[in-house]
């Protein structure tokens, strides 16, 4: 193995590595894209009788990338800032060896940033088909885990500190809710907002018409019928969008697509957020499927970290911020930029790959996930009943006022932590409660599995209203 073949092995990008994602959205795979490019401009060409059929047969047959020299093209494209004009040189070459006159219609009336841009679509394309796949089980899964623990009280967490009552069945399907909401942005994104790119040197496509009216393939219709039928079985070639406007310097896809995978890693983020907490030591709540050797610490034997969290929130903390850089690329200049076109190669690649690594960790950590209801009740039982405050507050109010029942749990909280004593029992001692309410009325108020509001309605609702989203 060479040094070259060492530049990028997902070292330091463990969240995406080994994953589909990263084989989608490899040099090899944005090279074959961007052939692929040029052999569907090609195809679509010889459809509207502007390039022979046969050429077009012989430029799709010779555009693989496993026919060409992938490190030469990406030094050649150090001399033209991008790696079209190599690969078209390639290309050609590949096409003059068997058929000297198919090589003329290679790249026929195009540009690089046709080319590339379209190939971008591709890969973009290409990937998010895992990664839609993976946020489908994901889904399902932590809908499973939603279902099962429907009515499974744990301590709901504000600040870092306990709140009231809430059920882990509530918790997983909100989880779900946010994977179903990234699972439509890419997926609305893939179905029509990946267009082919047709533009020409400075979006007129003057290139594209020129060699057509050469070959007389424009018709008596004009250039519009022309240019209509062109985007119309280019689209069809590729399987991309057909666009309204060339766009070289109107960057739209770009920005939906980074929006759909920033709010993808991010929803992501928060499920793994959510179960570094419960992993804790002092918490236990939940755990991560842990095979052998999973999360392992290089020095403390006992350890087992929470690895598929932290792979997920690391791509979280990343991918928002690579979706602002494409974000900012559609302040561009002119009819094509100079640089801003070219700063959105590697932020797109990596927003791909660690969002598809993210939809795949969490696929498997939901999966996988075990919960501790015992740990949960246990968690629940710390503050002794002072969870219930809302809940006591709000039925003491009618009777001794809002403020004065306020008052009075408040300060029969503070005599809870001094005495360590649970509230209700503190409260049954309190003078201001007698003849209003008895000793099974307080005990019963202060159960914090009696208050769980909405809590399972709410699961049932997310579960039902939701459910076609996994179709």
């Amino acid at each position: 193995m060479s040094a070259l073949d060492d530049l990028d092995q997902g070292l330091l990008s463990p969240v995406r590595a080994g994953t589909a994602v990263e084989e989608a959205t490899g040099d090899r795979a944005w090279l074959q894209a961007m052939l692929d490019a040029e052999a569907a401009l090609a195809r679509a060409q010889a459809r509207l009788g502007a390039v022979p059929e046969g050429a077009a047969r012989v430029i799709s047959e010779h555009a693989r990338a496993d026919r060409m020299d992938l490190r030469a093209l990406a030094l050649a494209a150090r001399e033209t800032a991008n790696p079209v004009v190599g690969l078209v040189q390639a290309l050609a070459a590949a096409v003059a060896a068997s058929d000297p006159a198919a090589a003329e219609f290679v790249h026929r009336g195009s540009t690089s940033q046709d080319i590339l841009d379209t190939g971008a679509m591709l890969v973009a394309r290409r990937a998010l088909a895992p990664v839609l796949t993976d946020l489908a089980r994901t889904a399902e899964a932590l809908g499973a885990l939603a279902a099962a623990h429907r009515d499974t009280p744990m301590a709901g967490r504000t600040l870092a500190l306990h709140a009231v009552p809430v059920t882990f069945g509530l918790k997983a399907a909100g989880w779900r809710s946010l994977v179903l909401d990234s699972a439509e942005r890419l997926g609305r994104v893939r179905a029509s907002g990946l267009p082919v790119s047709l533009g020409g040197a400075a979006g007129t496509l003057a290139g594209y018409l020129e060699y057509a009216r050469l070959d007389g393939a424009v018709g008596p219709a004009g250039p519009g019928d022309y240019l209509d039928r062109l985007v119309d079985a280019y689209a069809r070639e590729t399987g991309l969008a057909r666009p309204v406007l060339p766009w070289h310097a109107l960057r739209t896809p770009l920005a939906d697509l980074a929006a759909g995978l920033a709010h993808t890693a991010a929803g992501l983020g928060k499920f793994a957020a959510d179960v570094q907490v419960l992993v804790r030591t002092e918490v236990g709540e939940a755990a991560e499927p842990a095979p052998a050797g999973r999360g392992a610490s290089s020095a403390m034997p006992h350890k087992r970290n929470p690895v598929l969290a932290t792979m997920i929130r690391s791509a979280a903390l990343q991918v928002p911020v690579l979706a602002a850089g494409l974000t900012q690329c559609l302040t561009t200049e002119d009819e094509r930029s100079a640089g801003g076109w070219h700063a959105e190669w590697l932020l797109l690649r990596e927003a791909l790959r660690l969002a598809g690594g993210a939809a795949h960790t969490a696929a498997e950590l939901a999966e996988g996930l075990t919960v501790h209801p015992e740990r949960m009740a246990a968690n629940l039982a710390l503050t002794g009943g002072q969870i219930t405050s809302e809940r006591v507050s709000a039925v003491l109010a009618p009777r001794l006022g809002k403020a004065a029942a306020k008052a009075l749990l408040t300060r029969a909280s503070v005599l809870a932590d001094r005495d360590g004593l649970p509230l209700g029992t503190v409260l049954a001692g309190l003078p201001e409660l007698d003849g209003v309410l008895d000793g099974g009325a307080i005990a019963r108020l202060a159960d914090p599995t009696g208050y769980l509001g909405a809590a399972g309605p709410l699961v049932d609702r997310a579960l039902r209203d939701r459910k076609a989203d996994l179709a």
